[in-house]
């Protein structure tokens, strides 16, 4: 499966994967994020359900807390 993530085209070993699969592939660690499929922000809710597709434009936000 190839995905567009953040801008930089990856390659993955698997023909589907889900939204919270495709965070722990990627090594995200980050308490809160937020994920849009094209110009789709995926619900928190979805995450463990929604399938990405071959050649999806996934973008990833990470929330840095700070003061």
């Amino acid at each position: 499966m190839k995905l567009k993530v953040n801008g930089e085209y990856r390659e993955f070993n698997k023909d589907q994967l889900t939204i919270k699969e495709l965070v722990q592939e990627l090594g995200i660690k980050a308490p809160n994020y937020a994920v849009a499929v094209g110009m789709e922000v995926i619900p928190k809710s979805e995450y463990e359900t929604y399938q990405l597709k071959d050649g999806d434009v996934v973008e990833i936000v990470t929330f840095v807390g700070g003061g």
